[in-house]
């Protein structure tokens, strides 16, 4: 089959393919590895390796894609295709080029597309189809992957990434398509003539920048030494602007990390999680005597922090920055008297249990939902429609943060500026965001966490992730690490397992997920990756102490890396 495949490709494939297709002409691994299935495609879109396949992100298979959604939105009627999708791009190698390919295959079908004349962040994407009324958007993104990557991400017309059925939808019309190699696609030329595709920045940036400057408070000048950089991504517009507008004008921007370039040369992996991504803006900060730095991912919807605490640069987790950022908008609103009643603070259940405890400390309410910004989205437009709550905060542990709902997706930029913000509110109260994160500690306790990832690739790579979870699955241990397990929760079935024999019913969607509580309120959760090849193990502690803390952490570490292997 896989043979039958590769004999079609070197057919009929674009002649842009053809030399990756006979390099691999004979290696059946390689064949096997490019055409074993199709890219898979959810909820959170379709992402993979660049090349040629079906296993691979190519002008072939965003087309197969592409037909998929427009054939859904023909199923939704004439007002659907007129009102159209949004398309956006970061700055990956071929981005600009699929997006004029979807917009082509959405104009085929009489479809009215909105594409950004250049790069701009994911969440100005979800920010533009709420502005624009659109019926979804697209942004042609691998996020914080390697430069190998490239992907294709759909969301619906509340700006936020797809629901399982709209998600199901356009998987069963990809299905009928009947020849990859048919789907008709406008030529560029063509597109522009046809009427269907609108070109558009200036506008859309300006209604952006204008709600992202309803976050801080005025604009006059605020004495804070920034360095920030894109790490060649769609960030810097965007971020450089909203920083200057709001009085931070003492801002140094990494040059060399300003090149949009698909092979992000000056980092291994364009990641904020990485600090190997913070090197060149370290040096930067160490030369112009930085007091706070900020990265953002190629497609700008991750942000990462570092700060100086005296001798040197600290970077920041995920979990630390969303804390930080959390009690600094619970209290300065509880000092304003603007805190309401029902607020609610959204995060997922891999994210630290000290976000709960803050929130508990305020009266607020804490909810949390599957990993993935989509649910969280989805949470803050149930709480728009029943008024249950009041949406404050939301955030993961992987550096995505939100605190304007008028964008649906996790907003590197708007944290950027509220970080800034936040960091030179508390300088004028002569304290470091260092000096008030040690003080949360002090107050709720020293909470560690860790994620460990198990990389697989291919199909057998496929096969060893589905083997761990369900060795997991079927694993009842009494004990992890020498402490005493309360609770199994399995969110494939449904239902939390107690150490006493009770069970009871999860009330979040069923997801391949296995989370173990721990007696010491430690925690443990592991779940496939949604976007890469990798199995995911995180790890959560509470101590008094960070001493106790990463001793405690040290042991479930050494625990789980015998249970693996």
């Amino acid at each position: 089959m896989h043979r039958e495949l590769y004999d079609l490709w070197r057919q009929k494939a674009n002649s842009n393919y053809q030399d990756e297709l006979l390099e691999i002409a004979n290696n059946k691994q390689a064949i096997e590895d490019h055409f074993y299935q199709l890219v898979p495609f959810g909820t959170g879109g379709m992402r993979g390796k660049l090349g040629a396949g079906t296993n691979r992100i190519n002008v072939h298979t965003i087309r197969l894609i592409a037909e998929g959604l427009a054939r859904q939105i023909e199923c939704q009627g004439e007002s659907a295709k007129k009102s159209g999708v949004v398309i956006a791009y970061d700055t990956r190698h071929f981005s600009q080029e699929f997006a004029y390919e979807t917009a082509g295959v959405l104009a085929a079908h009489g479809i009215q597309s909105y594409v950004f004349s250049e790069s701009r962040p994911t969440p100005e994407l979800s920010f533009a189809i709420r502005y624009l009324s659109a019926y979804a958007g697209v942004v042609i993104t691998a996020s914080h992957n390697p430069k190998e990557y490239n992907g294709f991400k759909v969301y619906g017309q509340d700006g936020a990434q797809l629901t399982p059925q709209f998600a199901d939808e356009i998987s069963e019309h990809m299905k009928s398509v009947e020849d990859i190699f048919k789907i008709h696609s406008l030529a560029k030329d063509e597109l522009f003539t046809s009427g269907y595709c609108i070109e558009m920045l200036a506008k859309l940036d300006d209604a952006y920048n204008a709600a992202l400057k309803k976050l801080v408070q005025g604009n006059g000048k605020k004495d804070i030494n920034i360095v920030y950089t894109p790490l060649h991504g769609a960030g810097l517009v965007p971020t450089k602007r909203a920083l200057k507008e709001a009085g931070f004008t003492n801002v140094n921007i990494v040059n060399e990390q300003t090149i949009q370039d698909g092979d992000f040369p000056t980092v291994l992996y364009p990641n904020p999680e990485d600090a190997f991504a913070f090197e060149m803006g370290i040096a930067l900060g160490k030369k112009v005597g930085a007091e706070l730095i900020l990265t953002t991912d190629p497609d700008a919807d991750r942000l990462g922090v570092a700060l100086y605490n005296g001798e040197h640069y600290q970077l920041l987790s995920g979990n630390q920055l969303g804390a930080l950022l959390l009690n600094y908008i619970l209290s300065t609103k509880q000092r304003a008297g603007t805190l309401p009643l029902n607020g609610a603070m959204l995060k997922t259940i891999v994210t630290s249990e000290l976000g709960t405890a803050i929130a508990d400390s305020f009266n607020i309410q804490t909810i949390n939902t599957l990993t993935g910004f989509k649910y969280i989205a989805e949470k803050i437009e149930e709480f728009e429609t029943t008024g249950e709550y009041s949406f404050l905060f939301g955030y993961e542990e992987s550096y995505g943060y939100l605190a304007g709902s008028f964008v649906r997706d996790k907003d590197a930029v708007q944290i950027a500026l509220l970080t800034a913000e936040m960091a030179f509110y508390y300088k004028e109260q002569n304290l470091s965001l260092l000096d008030v994160l040690n003080a949360l500690y002090q107050q709720h306790g020293y909470y560690q966490e860790k994620l460990l990832s198990f990389t697989y690739e291919g199909m057998e790579g496929q096969k060893r992730i589905i083997n761990i979870m369900e060795h997991l699955r079927n694993k009842k241990p009494v004990e992890i690490a020498e402490i005493k397990v309360v609770a199994k929760e399995d969110y494939k079935i449904g239902f939390t397992y107690l150490a006493n024999g009770e069970k009871h019913a999860l009330t979040l969607p069923k997801t391949d997920v296995l989370k173990f509580r721990l007696k010491d309120d430690s925690w443990i959760c592991i779940r496939p990756s949604g976007t890469e090849p990798k199995c995911k193990i995180y790890i959560g502690v509470k101590k008094e102490s960070k001493k106790e803390a990463d001793k405690t952490l040290a042991k479930i570490e050494d625990y789980i890396h015998e249970l693996i292997k």
